[in-house]
C-alpha cells in the first residue's frame, strides 16, 4: 500500500498551498497579459471569389480539323473551368511570386515590417534591416527568402460544394492587407489571360496558315468557323476584366483586428499558472514525505 495515492491527503495538500497556486496563477497571468500587449495588432483583408467560366469552341468544329491542329502542337480547346484549378496551384509557385507579386508590392512591407501608425496609416520599419530614410537594405532578402513570408501572410481555400474560392492576406496594415489581395486576384486574371490570349493568336496564325495552303472548300469552311470562333474568344479576352475570378465580396479594410486574441492569452497565461502552483505544491508535497522517512 506505499504505492497508492490517499486522494484526501492530496487534496488536503492542494488547500494548505492555495496561496503558491493563486500566487503563480496571478504571477503568470500578469506576464501574459504583458506578452499580449507588446504583441502587435494583425488584420485579414478576405476576397470571396467566383470561377469566371467562358464559352468552348464547337465541339463539331473541333471535331473536324482537331488532328491537323494537334499535329502543330496547338490546342483548340480553351479550358476556362479549369483556369480557376490551376490559378490556385499557380499562386503557390515561386515563379508567380518573382514574376507576378514581387514586382508589384514594396519589399519592405513584407520583410522589414516593426509597426504600423494607425493614426497616420505610416509603416515603421526596422532599421536594423531597412533604413526608410536612405531607402537603402543592410541586406537585401532573396526572393526566395521573401518568397516564404509572403506565404505564410497569405491564406487561400476552395469550397468543393459551390466552388467558391477565399483569398485572404494578413498584415499589420489592413491597407496593405487590401491591397495585396487585391493584387493577387488581378495577378491571376492577367497571367491566365495573356497565356490564353497568345494561345488563341497562335491558333489563328496557325489557321490562317492552313486556309492559305488548302486548296479544298470544306477544309476552308471549318476553319473560317475556327477562325470565327477564335475571335470571339480574343473579343471576351479582351473585354473581360475578370477572366478567371470574379468577386462575390471584394477585400476590404478591416476595423477589426483578427489576431492576437488578448483575452484568451490572459486566460490561458492563468490557467497554466494554476497547474504550475498545483505542480509544484504536489512536489513540496512529495519531498516533505520523503524527508520526514
Amino acid at each position: 500500500y506505499e504505492d497508492e495515492i490517499d486522494l484526501r491527503k492530496l487534496f488536503d495538500a492542494i488547500w494548505d498551498g492555495k496561496w503558491i497556486i493563486v500566487a503563480s496563477a496571478t504571477i503568470l497571468s500578469i506576464i501574459a497579459v504583458l506578452i499580449s500587449i507588446s504583441l502587435p495588432n494583425v488584420y485579414k483583408s478576405e476576397a470571396l471569389l467566383s470561377p469566371v467560366v467562358s464559352e468552348a469552341v464547337p465541339s463539331g468544329a473541333i471535331r473536324d480539323v482537331g488532328g491537323i491542329a494537334s499535329l502543330a502542337g496547338i490546342n483548340l480547346q480553351t479550358q476556362p473551368a479549369g483556369n480557376s484549378t490551376k490559378a490556385l496551384k499557380k499562386l503557390r509557385t515561386l515563379s508567380f511570386y518573382e514574376d507576378n507579386i514581387l514586382p508589384n508590392i514594396f519589399l519592405p512591407d513584407l520583410m522589414a515590417l516593426d509597426s504600423w501608425d494607425s493614426k497616420n496609416n505610416k509603416i515603421i520599419y526596422d532599421k536594423n534591416v531597412f533604413n526608410s530614410d536612405t531607402q537603402t537594405w543592410n541586406k537585401i532578402p532573396s526572393p526566395q527568402k521573401s518568397y516564404k513570408y509572403f506565404m505564410r501572410v497569405l491564406e487561400f481555400s476552395r469550397d468543393y460544394d459551390t466552388s467558391f474560392i477565399t483569398i485572404s492576406v494578413r498584415h499589420q496594415s489592413p491597407y496593405i492587407a487590401q491591397e495585396w489581395t487585391n493584387l493577387i486576384v488581378n495577378q491571376l486574371n492577367d497571367f491566365f489571360r495573356t497565356n490564353d490570349k497568345r494561345e488563341a493568336q497562335a491558333a489563328m496564325d496557325f489557321l490562317n496558315t492552313q486556309m492559305a495552303q488548302t486548296s479544298y472548300t470544306e477544309i476552308k469552311h471549318v476553319i473560317a468557323q475556327l477562325l470565327q470562333n477564335r475571335m470571339q474568344q480574343l473579343t471576351l479576352i479582351e473585354a473581360n476584366d475578370f477572366y478567371v475570378f470574379s468577386y462575390l465580396d471584394p477585400p476590404k479594410v478591416m476595423e477589426e483586428k483578427i489576431e492576437p486574441n488578448r483575452k484568451s492569452i490572459s486566460i490561458l497565461g492563468a490557467v497554466l499558472g494554476g497547474l504550475l502552483g498545483i505542480l509544484i505544491v504536489i512536489i513540496r508535497e512529495f519531498l516533505s514525505k520523503k524527508d520526514s522517512t
